[in-house]
């Protein structure tokens, strides 16, 4: 939604309270951020389950400015893919109206032409997506057409995977430089990741990533009281992550969503309460925040954790972004004479005692990589004896068979 909020002078401020300028380039160059998600509907029409929300609003036009800032930066473009006219997710599989009716073949021949037009507008604009999401959230159906993560008599495989292989080709025919990742919602339940993705590998579905959500009030799977720790909480995530790498070790993984509340907890399909351990304040946000990089940074098949929404402030000056509060971005969306400030674990900017990383989220995820390295500062590609190069602690590693070795082929 940055462009929105750009449009409607939102007037963000950083830790020092200083105006930024651009948003991205601050979250490129301040944070070290190097990746920047932004979705793509088909035809959209400001509308989303049945009422207005003015954030459906990427087109094609919007993506291919958007991506051409994000590639002119140098960072990473992650395209997400919904496939329809509004939101899709876990329990939102709705076709474009343009698509619906459609037989299975032809909804596939669909999908695959789109994804094509859409990359092909996008290279000749210099916004090639380095990463491509064929589908949100996608484990329990895609464009009206319905699975599930365990076996339902209902379920059309034949007509999904069509759908996922038309939009996987698409792919690798029009770019085939850029990373495919499959996106699911159900990132601890590792039954359901399996049968999931084992459908995928036995019918050659051709991907690279696999794709997760996490957001701790559906996905915890515990509720926390005042002495449980972050690791405790977290666990069921980094399990199912490194029982990922045992079996698709092939695929790397990446956190393509995850957030935490700063004020209002969250009151729709709550499942789990962890206030008593991360509250829901600016505080509390950013300690979620560090809590999840600190923890989730030495899983070995984790490749990058991104933000949902991290730009959230409002609904901008004369303008309406967003149809409600969400209340997971970094700044306030009460916008004060100075602008919408930073959100800090203070509660106020404090730069001037501690380093910006110490008190604001989007600092901290920076330490995500190593010593604060971009990841396309190391070589990820393997090597001539077939192992994989990663960064472990600042220093260049390489794994083979789930065993690191030096440059120099010694053991560690």
């Amino acid at each position: 939604m940055l462009p929105k909020y750009e449009k409607y002078n939102s007037a963000y401020k950083d830790a020092y309270g200083n105006d930024i300028s651009d948003l991205l380039t601050w979250f490129k160059t301040d944070c070290k951020w190097n990746t920047f998600r932004v979705r793509i509907f088909v035809n959209p029409i400001g509308m989303a389950k049945g009422k207005a929300d003015p954030s459906v609003c990427q087109d094609l036009a919007y993506v291919t400015a958007l991506g051409k800032r994000i590639k002119d930066a140098g960072a990473y473009f992650m395209l997400d893919f919904h496939y329809s006219d509004e939101w899709v997710d876990a329990t939102h599989i709705q076709a474009p109206v343009a698509w619906k009716g459609k037989s299975d073949a032809a909804m596939a021949d669909s999908v695959g032409a789109y994804t094509r037009r859409v990359l092909t507008a996008l290279n000749a604009a210099g916004a090639t997506p380095d990463l491509v999401q064929v589908g949100n959230e996608i484990m329990y159906g895609l464009c009206g057409i319905s699975v599930h993560p365990y076996y339902n008599s209902s379920d059309n495989w034949t007509g999904y995977l069509g759908l996922l292989k038309a939009g996987c080709n698409a792919v690798r025919e029009v770019c085939p430089e850029a990373k495919i990742i499959i996106h699911t919602d159900r990132p601890t339940n590792q039954q359901y990741n399996y049968y999931y993705y084992n459908k995928l590998r036995t019918n050659d579905v051709d991907f690279d990533i696999i794709g997760l959500s996490y957001y701790p009030f559906w996905h915890a799977g515990v509720t926390p009281d005042a002495n449980t720790k972050a690791e405790e909480v977290l666990t069921p995530l980094i399990n199912a992550i490194n029982v990922l790498k045992t079996q698709f070790p092939d695929k790397r993984v990446q956190i393509v969503e995850f957030a935490y509340n700063f004020q209002w907890w969250p009151s729709s399909g709550v499942k789990y309460d962890t206030q008593k351990l991360w509250e829901c304040s600016t505080k509390g946000q950013y300690i979620f925040v560090k809590d999840f990089v600190d923890k989730l940074k030495p899983l070995e098949n984790l490749d990058g954790i991104n933000y949902w929404f991290p730009e959230e402030a409002g609904n901008g000056d004369n303008g309406t972004v967003i149809s409600d509060w969400l209340n997971r971005g970094f700044w306030k969306e009460e916008k004060t004479t100075a602008g919408h400030m930073i959100n800090t674990r203070t509660g106020k900017n404090a730069s001037s005692v501690l380093p910006p990383k110490l008190i604001c989220a989007p600092y901290y995820m920076g330490t995500f990589y190593n010593a604060a390295q971009a990841i396309d500062e190391v070589e990820s590609e393997r090597t001539e004896t077939g192992g994989r190069k990663i960064l472990r602690d600042g220093r260049l590693l390489i794994e083979r068979a789930g065993v690191l070795y030096g440059p120099d082929g010694s053991r560690q």
